[in-house]
């Protein structure tokens, strides 16, 4: 899939008309909620990925945001997840941006109240741990897939050594 920028259903064309299978949107998703329901009629709600980003307010609540975490928006991620799903998209990524390079672990109590609320994939994002942070995210909250980061890049006990980390195969396993 491909994200970035994505305001109209003339750059979706052309970046899947380049072979992507996916597009991901979020600040035009969060600003028009009609956007996903126009490339969902010209793509399919497979090709149509919306991306949500969390933070959490003062209070403990999380609410959306997006362009880079300098707008709020006024739904919660889980009602903006269900108001994805009406209008057309085939997957949500939920992406924690308060966890994003933490290595805290991903946020199952957020990810488990999307994956409930809506019927279409859920990906997990921001603070992966390890790669058994992931499978765990995803066997306790029914999701099928997770997202990581710095887990692949950075090493060493601090995490101060920069190099490309590829799971094996056994840690897949």
């Amino acid at each position: 899939g491909y994200g970035g920028a994505i305001k109209t259903v003339e750059q979706a064309r052309k970046i899947l008309a380049l072979g992507v299978e996916k597009v991901i949107i979020n600040s035009e998703a969060v600003e028009r909620p009609e956007f996903i329901s126009e490339l969902a009629e010209a793509f399919g709600s497979q090709s149509i990925v919306v991306s949500i980003d969390a933070k959490k307010k003062l209070l403990g609540k999380h609410v959306i945001t997006s362009h880079s975490a300098s707008k709020k928006g006024k739904l919660t991620p889980v009602e903006f997840a269900v108001l994805a799903e009406k209008q057309g998209a085939g997957e949500i990524i939920i992406h924690d941006t308060d966890r994003d390079g933490t290595f805290k672990g991903l946020n199952r109590t957020l990810t488990s109240e999307i994956a409930k609320a809506v019927k279409i994939p859920v990906i997990a994002c921001g603070g992966s741990s390890d790669v058994q942070d992931m499978e765990q995210t995803m066997d306790e909250c029914g999701i099928k897939a997770a997202a990581a980061g710095s887990v692949f890049v950075f090493k060493g006990q601090n995490r101060d050594s920069i190099l490309i980390n590829y799971p094996t195969p056994k840690d897949l396993l």
